[in-house]
C-alpha cells in the first residue's frame, strides 16, 4: 500500500496519466445543486462532478477507488464491463455482491484490469442512482504499446445521459408502487448537457473544438437509464475500432446504435479545411416498445477551431433513423467483428459447449394486492422476467451467502435452464401473463464453456433488451428475428471472429446467441440494463465454483465490506 500512486485528473479533454502500476482514487459521494431546463435540483455525485470523474488505468493496472458515503442513500458502484478476475468483492451489484455502503460508511474497491483497454465506464448500481452517479473508465495500452490503428490527436470522452426535473428515485418508488410504468425523462445529455433542442438550454450545449486534418477518438459511453440511441455527427464520417474495451475490426458508418450500457470508441477525421460552419452531433432513441418513452433529441456542436468569425455560420443536421429502425440497427450490429489479430486480442470463441441454455427475456404482470387496482394492465403490475421467473433481491448479498456456505432462505440453485411453458415466442401472445417471483441462481463448475440463447418474448410487446453479464466477456456467435430453431440457426453461427462484448441488445422479436468461458469464480449477476426492466425484475444471477488450484479460487472477503 505505500506505493500507491494518486493520478489526479483534471482536463476535459483526456490527458495522458503518468505512470503507475498502483491508481487510488477517492470517490466522495456528496449532494450538489445543478441547473437544468432553468431548475435547480440537488443530485448525488461522485466528487461534485456531473458527469463524474474519470478514472484513467492502463491495461495491468491495480486500482483501488476508496467509496466515502456522504449523503442519506445507501450507495454501491459498479465498474461496468471489467472482469474481475477472483475480485468479485469488488464487482459493486447491490445485494448481489456486497450490501450497500451506508451513510457514513466507507469501502475500498480493489481490482486488476486484465487483458481490457479501450473504455467503460462506472455508475451506481442499486435503485436508480446512477443516472447521476457515473463516469468513464479510460483503459490506455500497456506501456510502449500502440493501438492497431494510428495515434489519435486527441480523445475525447462523449457520454449520453437522461435527466430528470423530478428525483429519478422518487420516479420508481412511485412507478413500483402504482404497478404502472415510471414518467419518462425530461431530457437526454450529452456529457451532462441537454443543448438548444430542449426549452431554456440553449446555453448548457456541450462544444467540441476541433482542427482540420486531425484524427480524433471519441470514447461513445451510453449512460442513459431506459434508452438506446442513434447517434451521428452532420457530414462527417465515423470508424468504429472498438466495443466494450475489445478492438474490433475497423468499419465506417454515419450513425451509431449504442444501448445502455455499451461503450463503442470511434475515429472521427476532421476536414482537412477550416468550414464556415457548425457541425451537430445528435443523439435521439431507437425504441420499439409499446410504452411510452422520451421521443426527443440531444444535441451538442462540432465547430472547428481557427474560423473566420465574420463569415456566415452555417449548421448543419445529421439524418438519423427513425425511431423504431430495427432493421438498420439489426444491419449495423452484424458489422461487428473481432479483430483477431495475435498482437492486440484473439477471439478465443469456446468451439464446444459444455452447457446449453435457452433463457426467454421480456414483460409480464404480477397480481395487484388484494382490493386494489393497479396501473399496470389489466389492473395487474408490471413486471419483467428470464424464463417467466422475476428474480427477487435477497436481504444479505449473495456472494457473502455462497461464500460462507450458508445459503438457505436466501437463494436456491434450480434457475431453469430453459423455459417452463413453452409457446410461439413472439407470435399471439398467450392468455397467462402473470410471472412467478424467486432469487432463483445457476450453479456451474470452473471452466465450463457456456452457451447462452436470448430469446425476446411479445407478451406485452415485442422490445429489444441490452443485456449485461457481470464477470466476463461474451461472443455474439448469432442472432436473428423470430423464434430460435435450435436444429438450423447454429449452422450459420460466427465461430472464428464473433464480436466480444459484455452488453447486447437482444434483438426486439428476435433472438441472440452468446458463449462465454466460466473462468472467474464467484456470483455475477446478468441484467437487462433499462433500469425500468431490471426494477421489475428482468435479472438473474450465475455461480462459477471456485477450481481445483489457487489462482482458480475466490479469496476470502476484505476486513471493511459492509455489512447488511
Amino acid at each position: 500500500m505505500a506505493a500507491l500512486l494518486f493520478c489526479v485528473l483534471v482536463s476535459s479533454i483526456l490527458t495522458e496519466p503518468a505512470s503507475c502500476t498502483t491508481r487510488h482514487y477517492t470517490f466522495n459521494i456528496v449532494q450538489k445543486n445543478v441547473t437544468r431546463l432553468c431548475k435547480t435540483k440537488s443530485i448525488i455525485t461522485v466528487n461534485g462532478k456531473f458527469p463524474g470523474p474519470r478514472l484513467i488505468a492502463r491495461e495491468g493496472d491495480q486500482v483501488l477507488v476508496k467509496v466515502v458515503n456522504n449523503v442519506t442513500n445507501n450507495i454501491t458502484l459498479h465498474w461496468h464491463g471489467i472482469r474481475q478476475l477472483r475480485s468479485g468483492w469488488s464487482d459493486g451489484p447491490a445485494y448481489v455482491t456486497q450490501c450497500p455502503i451506508q451513510t457514513g460508511q466507507n469501502y475500498t474497491y480493489n481490482f486488476t484490469i486484465t487483458g481490457q483497454r479501450g473504455t467503460l465506464f462506472w455508475h451506481a448500481h442499486i435503485s436508480w442512482l446512477r443516472s447521476t452517479l457515473h463516469g468513464p473508465i479510460i483503459i490506455l495500452p500497456k506501456k510502449n504499446e500502440t493501438y492497431p490503428f494510428r495515434k489519435p490527436y486527441k480523445e475525447v470522452p462523449i457520454i449520453f445521459g437522461e435527466w430528470w426535473n423530478a428525483d429519478p428515485e422518487a420516479v420508481i418508488s412511485e412507478a413500483l408502487q402504482t404497478g404502472g410504468g415510471p414518467n419518462v425523462s425530461d431530457a437526454y445529455t450529452i456529457n451532462g448537457r441537454p443543448g438548444p433542442s430542449y426549452n431554456c438550454s440553449s446555453k448548457d450545449t456541450f462544444k467540441l473544438k476541433v482542427k482540420p486534418g486531425k484524427t480524433y477518438l471519441l470514447r461513445l459511453i451510453n449512460a442513459a437509464m431506459n434508452d438506446e440511441l442513434f447517434f451521428g455527427i452532420a457530414n462527417h464520417t465515423l470508424t468504429i475500432v472498438e466495443a466494450d474495451a475489445v478492438y474490433v475490426k475497423p468499419f465506417s458508418t454515419s450513425v451509431v446504435v449504442i444501448t445502455p450500457g455499451q461503450t463503442t470508441n470511434v475515429l472521427l477525421k476532421t476536414k482537412s479545411h477550416h468550414p464556415n460552419a457548425t457541425f451537430i452531433m445528435a443523439a435521439q432513441p431507437y425504441s420499439t416498445g409499446q410504452g411510452t418513452f422520451d421521443n426527443s433529441t440531444v444535441t451538442a456542436f462540432l465547430e472547428y477551431e481557427g474560423k473566420n468569425p465574420s463569415n456566415k455560420n452555417a449548421i448543419f443536421t445529421p439524418t438519423l433513423p427513425q425511431f423504431n429502425a430495427t432493421s438498420f440497427v439489426a444491419n449495423f450490429t452484424k458489422k461487428f467483428r473481432s479483430l483477431n489479430n495475435p498482437k492486440y486480442t484473439i477471439a478465443n470463441v469456446p468451439q464446444k459447449v459444455d452447457k446449453q441454455f435457452f433463457f426467454t427475456v421480456g414483460l409480464g404482470t404480477t397480481p395487484c394486492n388484494q382490493n386494489s387496482t393497479c396501473a399496470g394492465p389489466n389492473g395487474t403490475k408490471f413486471a419483467a422476467s428470464v424464463n417467466n421467473v422475476s428474480f427477487a433481491l435477497p436481504a444479505t448479498a449473495l456472494l457473502q451467502a455462497h461464500f460462507s456456505k450458508k445459503s438457505n432462505g436466501i437463494y436456491t440453485t434450480d434457475f431453469p435452464t430453459n423455459p417452463q411453458n413453452p409457446f410461439n415466442y413472439t407470435g399471439t401472445p398467450p392468455n397467462n401473463t402473470l410471472v412467478s417471483n424467486g432469487t432463483r441462481l445457476v450453479s456451474l463448475p470452473f471452466n465450463t464453456s457456456v452457451e447462452l440463447v436470448l430469446q425476446d418474448t411479445s407478451i406485452l410487446g415485442a422490445e429489444s433488451h441490452p443485456l449485461h453479464l457481470h464477470g466476463f466477456n461474451f461472443f455474439i456467435v448469432g442472432e436473428g428475428f423470430g423464434n430460435y430453431d435450435p436444429t438450423n440457426d447454429p449452422l450459420n453461427f460466427n465461430l472464428v471472429d464473433p464480436v466480444e462484448r459484455n452488453t447486447v441488445g437482444v434483438p426486439s422479436g428476435g433472438w441472440v446467441a452468446i458463449r462465454f468461458l466460466t473462468d472467474n469464480p464467484g456470483v455475477w449477476f446478468m441484467h437487462c440494463h433499462f433500469d425500468v426492466h431490471t426494477s421489475w425484475g428482468l435479472r438473474m444471477a450465475w455461480i462459477v465454483l471456485d477450481g481445483p488450484l489457487p489462482s482458480q479460487q475466490l479469496p476470502p472477503p476484505p476486513f471493511d465490506l459492509p455489512k447488511c
